[in-house]
């Protein structure tokens, strides 16, 4: 058996030992941005709630408006969304949330995300 024969195999032994971390780092990457992606989305549809909800004072516009900017998520439910208080007075805040839960990759599991957004009332 030559020397190269030996290298050959030496450098397969070496790959396999280094290819599962490479995959767990690859998958952390796919897993951070998709959680990332959705945590912004989420705070944005929080944001347009809670404006929506500010200047129009309606539950149903409020949570209509975050579903559309949620809409990148998919259609979120009604559930997801909640909103306190239910009415809005001058001098109040207003405190619009947005619950979701991102499906991984399956390697590392499921990521339950929460977008939150508080705007003051008549200010």
């Amino acid at each position: 058996m030559t020397a190269q024969h030996r290298e050959r195999g030496a450098a397969a032994v070496e790959f396999a030992l280094v290819l599962p971390v490479l995959l767990v780092l690859v998958l952390g990457i796919i897993d951070f941005g998709r959680v990332f992606s959705a945590q912004q989305t989420l705070t944005y549809a929080a944001r347009a709630g809670a404006r929506v909800m500010v200047l129009q004072n309606s539950q149903s516009a409020a949570v209509s408006a975050a579903q559309n900017a949620a809409a990148p998520l998919g259609q979120l439910a009604t559930s997801a969304f909640s909103v306190s208080p239910s009415q809005c007075s001058p001098g109040t805040q207003v405190t619009f949330t947005v619950s979701f839960t991102v499906t991984g990759t399956g390697f590392f599991g499921n990521f339950p995300l929460t977008g939150t957004g508080v705007m003051l009332c008549g200010g």
